[in-house]
């Protein structure tokens, strides 16, 4: 036997300073009032000679309370969006107002703030068609224009410090995408960069960090936020992406509001209260006040909303209702407002795909705001948590193959039943191709839909033969809910016959396929591995390939059908080790609720001396885990 056991460690790196990060989540009423009883900072206007753009530009330059030409400050650069000047957010945002409240209250370092005009170009009033291309195009000049002309001179006109780790650069919109744009493009001249509702001008993840390794080292602080109704959104959510899916450290803020200054004079509070100090890694994913509608919610709903450290936080009307719970892996009572409104947010969240209900007065019922999927034996509600190690079960710009939905006449229920089937991008493009075929069976409470939705088998396959990892084959997924009394020898026996009179011709009949044992395979979760031992192990003349996730024989409960295999192993030896190519046993750590029954299985394998591999993801008895099980067994397949 083989014994794979695979561990996952998350690391975490901790900058200097724990306190840093010791601080509300959203502005106070308040903060960007004018208070006459503080001592306040200074704007003045400059003037500086521009190469970049052959011309005299102009820029707004606050200085704060206090500042004296004697002391060395960092500065902080901050642009405005495309409908602006050096001007929109003095008019519209009052940065004055903002931080000289925060220095009122000691929580800010001195800084330097120098408000430029982000439009690069001679004439650069905000007048006329503003989206032409010449103006938008003065958005990129002006890169050349920060770095070579605006930069030096304000180094040679203030008490600027001159290095890298005392300069930051942040904006709104348009300036929010410039901000990620040259900031990320320049590590070595920025090492504070904060994006606020960030546009389209946003360049995408690959060219902004094309090496996130490097950025980790350089970079002190990356902000990204947006307003949750912005229409923006899904360029923040790109970045936000990427960066965590190579644990590139950020804070990924998102706060209610739209593409407004409301939004922004909130980011401006939180962003500058972070500048020039030790940062707290570990206080990034917790700071957010707002999370992103998980990818399961039906169109258009808010809620639920999964936060950057993967808890989530659900909000459902139900004025009428008495008590209320989420059961996600856990109970958990909601609390309800004035206006009927009740709320919860949970521990954080593992990897993937996982069932939901909401129970209302001690009745679990979906949640109305999410997609439903069959699971539990009912339609349940479901959440997708994103998974930076995820990526073999994204849909990705490689060729798809097809989902098919057919029916089929069972000779052994006689009645209609349906499989889904997956066949390989191509199918029908080479009519004389034929394939292997992996009958992939679904666990309790569940059915043919499972490995199609919860599963993403589609997109897993799609990747897995893009990266010529696999084979191309079809999958053909059952509905193994047959007879009465699932795990007794009765619907074992019928889906066995059915297997093997009803499903496995229909497929012959209607699909290109290779025929022999050396190209079929059989492969079930939870109860569908029960099948497929049961199934499998009997009939190696059909199946060269065996898959077994999360089971094992149940115990005390089947000990006579385990029995009655393992006498039947002992029999035929020899002609299982010749049939069978592979017997694949995969479960998900010791927290998978069939683990101790699948070890007392393997300890009668090892008496017996059959060949087994055995691999171990960490999970439980969940769709993350599965998935993970078929990503690892379609490769060891049909290798013949």
């Amino acid at each position: 036997m083989r014994r794979l056991i695979f561990t996952a460690l998350a690391v975490i790196g901790l900058a200097t300073g724990a306190g840093a990060q010791d601080m509300a989540k959203h502005s106070p009423a308040g903060f960007d009032s004018l208070r006459i009883n503080i001592p306040h900072g200074k704007i003045d206007t400059i003037t500086y000679p521009s190469k970049t753009v052959d011309t005299t530009r102009r820029a707004l330059v606050y200085t704060p309370p206090g500042y004296s030409k004697s002391k060395k400050y960092p500065v902080l650069y901050l642009l405005h969006g495309i409908g602006g000047d050096e001007f929109e957010w003095l008019n519209n945002g009052h940065p004055e107002r903002i931080l000289d409240n925060l220095y009122a209250e000691g929580k800010l370092v001195p800084m330097i703030v120098v408000l430029p005009n982000g439009r690069a170009m001679k004439n650069d009033r905000a007048t006329g068609n503003i989206m032409a291309p010449d103006k938008v195009q003065a958005f990129a000049t002006f890169e050349q224009d920060l770095l070579k002309d605006l930069i030096p001179y304000i180094q040679k006109k203030y008490p600027a410090l001159t290095d890298r780790e005392h300069r930051a650069v942040a904006g709104l919109s348009m300036g929010g995408g410039q901000s990620l744009n040259f900031g990320l493009g320049n590590l070595d001249k920025f090492a504070w960069i904060g994006g606020f509702s960030s546009a389209p001008n946003t360049k995408r993840p690959e060219e902004l960090l094309p090496d996130p390794a490097a950025a980790k080292k350089q970079l002190k602080l990356l902000w990204i936020s947006c307003g949750d109704n912005d229409n923006l959104i899904s360029f923040s959510k790109r970045t936000h992406d990427y960066l965590d899916k190579y644990a590139v450290p950020h804070i990924f803020y998102i706060e209610p509001g739209v593409h407004d200054f409301k939004v922004w004079k909130n980011d401006l509070y939180m962003f500058s209260q972070l500048l020039f100090k030790p940062v707290n890694v570990a206080s990034f994913q917790k700071m957010t006040v707002l999370g992103i509608p998980a990818t399961t919610n039906i169109r258009s709903s808010r809620y639920p909303q999964i936060l950057p450290d993967h808890r989530v936080a659900f909000r459902i009307k139900a004025p009428n209702a008495q008590k209320m719970q989420i059961d996600l892996g856990k109970k958990y009572d909601m609390t309800r407002d004035a206006e009927g409104f009740w709320t919860v947010t949970t521990d954080s969240i593992g990897e993937g795909f996982h069932y939901y209900s909401l129970i209302i007065d001690g009745l679990p019922v979906a949640d109305p705001s999410s997609e439903t999927f069959y699971g539990m034996g009912r339609m349940a509600s479901g959440i997708e948590i994103p998974f930076t190690g995820g990526g073999y079960y994204d849909l990705k710009d490689v060729p798809h193959g097809d989902i098919r939905i057919k029916n089929y006449y069972s000779t052994v229920t006689n009645s209609w039943r349906r499989l889904f089937i997956y066949t390989p991008p191509g199918y029908d493009v080479d009519q004389s191709q034929k394939y292997p075929v992996l009958y992939l069976l679904h666990g309790g409470g569940e059915d043919e839909r499972g490995w199609a939705t919860q599963g993403k088998t589609d997109n897993i396959l799609d990747n897995l033969i893009a990266e010529k990892k696999a084979r191309p084959m079809l999958i053909v997924m059952a509905d193994a809910n047959i007879g009465t009394g699932a795990f007794s020898d009765n619907p074992l026996k019928m889906f066995e016959a059915d297997l093997k009179k009803s499903i496995i011709p229909f497929i012959d009949h209607n699909y290109r396929t290779e025929t022999d044992a050396k190209n079929r395979a059989l492969a079930g979760l939870s109860m569908g591995g029960i099948q497929t031992l049961y199934s499998g192990i009997y009939n190696t003349d059909l199946f060269s390939y065996l898959g077994v996730f999360s089971s094992g024989w149940i115990q005390p409960a089947q000990s006579a059908i385990a029995d009655a295999q393992y006498d039947f192993l002992r029999k035929n030896q020899e002609k299982i080790k010749n049939n069978l190519s592979l017997l694949w046993i995969a479960m998900g750590g010791k927290e998978d609720i069939a683990y101790k029954n699948c070890q007392t299985m393997l300890h009668q394998f090892d008496d017996l001396k059959l060949k087994y591999t055995y691999y171990e993801y960490p999970g439980g008895h969940t769709w993350p885990v599965w998935r993970n099980h078929l990503y690892n067994f379609v490769p060891l397949i049909f290798k013949n």
